[in-house]
């Protein structure tokens, strides 16, 4: 690549998970100048690891109250479905913001495991209550299924069992989706030893230097704003640009992963006020079914072993779902952080969260249904774009660009039988 000037940028994104794509759709269809910069796998921490529900609150409202997480994510199914539909990309706006309205990007090749998911229950009388009392204040829609309705897995399950229209997108095919949408804009970068910072006082950030064999001379960034979207990663960036600590938290999780004859579903086993179990399936490479088990398993999970960890969802399983049938049945588990803005207690934040220090805005969506509201936020924040003449990409396009993580399936290579 030829020597050249310093890139004008009006804003430079680190993190290509589903926080910092979104959000590059949203600047893009806005008129920004700008680039998407990533250090390993786009989606490789939580997006392409979470189990794609787009939640609109009826797990957040299981006591009765429109808790603040209600709030927040009651309006986003609906969002999802018009982007999933390819009918809400016009105007700007991804994710309407505290408000609710607005655009957002065509995600109609985005493949959508499911329409909705289901929703079951213990047989305890709180677990009864619950169910019914979660429907108040919520938009999106609730329907009681008939038994001959259910799926077959859930057919000796208590009354009632209900449909939920929050749909479930595949996350490898969501991030691969908005990714092809501004390749050229996105690139992958050394962030141990190709990446340096010019920075001033701290939160004021004059420049981005990066040095990557295929541009010869390092290639200089001048943006107007930069925007932190790199989840766990975002403490390292601040600690890179002098920013103050201790404004991210992490919560853990221990997932269990399951394959084999399985039926396809897709929802939440209600225990009182609690979901004990959060489970979405698809099919792997070989056409095997996949499930992908969270919810309180997954929380319990975090002080056990892996094969204890087995054991106890294999058991809560059987207790759960009548149909459930484990003979066969391959798993195994990974441990995964949702990285969040900290919150007193350690208690998940019930919003998305954007901190903005001198030209430095700090993003977390804390959870994947969120992602649009925290893209519209952020442009919210940065405002109009500068009058600036459109970035010649031409000299870019020898750079690196990222691939699409694969699903932790796909790189798992010690399945275990349980006994």
């Amino acid at each position: 690549m030829p020597a050249r000037g310093p890139l004008r940028l009006d804003v430079v994104i680190f993190g290509g998970g589903g926080a910092g794509l979104w959000l590059l759709d949203e600047l893009a269809r806005r008129g920004h100048q700008t680039l998407l910069l990533e250090a390993h796998e786009l989606g490789g921490g939580q997006t392409v690891n979470s189990q794609g529900i787009i939640h609109g609150g009826f797990k957040y409202s299981l006591d009765g109250m429109l808790s603040a997480s209600a709030r927040a994510t009651r309006a986003m199914p609906d969002l999802w479905r018009r982007c999933l539909a390819g009918a809400a990309s016009s105007g700007a706006g991804a994710g309407g913001g505290r408000g609710g309205g607005g655009g957002g990007p065509d995600l109609s090749r985005t493949h959508k495991r499911a329409q909705h998911c289901h929703i079951w229950r213990t047989a305890t009388l709180k677990s009864r209550l619950a169910l019914l009392a979660a429907r108040a204040g919520l938009q999106t829609p609730v329907t009681r299924l008939d038994r001959d309705a259910r799926p077959a897995i859930l057919a000796g399950c208590p009354e009632p069992v209900v449909r939920l229209d929050e749909p479930v997108i595949d996350p490898p095919g969501f991030v691969a989706d908005l990714a092809d949408r501004h390749r050229d804009r996105i690139v992958k970068i050394d962030a141990e030893e190709g990446l340096a910072f010019d920075a001033g006082t701290p939160g004021t950030l004059e420049g981005v230097r990066l040095q990557m064999p295929q541009a010869g001379e390092p290639l200089e960034l001048r943006p107007r704003k930069v925007v932190l979207t790199a989840g766990a990663g975002n403490a390292g960036l601040r600690e890179q640009l002098g920013l103050p600590a201790g404004v991210m938290q992490r919560r853990p999780l221990h997932m269990t992963v399951a394959r084999g004859k399985l039926d396809d579903l897709n929802g939440h086993c209600i225990d009182g006020a609690r979901t004990r179990v959060t489970l979405t399936s698809t099919k792997d490479e070989a056409g095997t079914t996949v499930w992908q088990i969270g919810g309180q398993i997954a929380e319990d999970g975090v002080e056990m072993e892996p094969a204890a960890l087995i054991e106890h969802a294999r058991a809560e399983l059987v207790k759960v779902l009548p149909g459930f049938d484990p003979a066969g049945t391959e798993w195994f588990t990974y441990r995964i952080d949702r990285a969040e803005a900290s919150m007193s207690g350690g208690f998940r934040p019930s919003d998305v969260c954007c901190l903005e220090e001198g030209n430095v805005i700090t993003a977390w969506p804390t959870k994947l249904a969120l992602v649009p509201r925290l893209a519209y936020e952020v442009a919210e924040r940065i405002g109009p774009p500068a009058e600036t003449e459109p970035i010649d990409m031409t000299g870019l396009e020898g750079l690196p660009r990222p691939q699409v993580a694969k699903p932790i399936w796909e790189r798992c290579q010690s399945w275990s039988t349980a006994s």
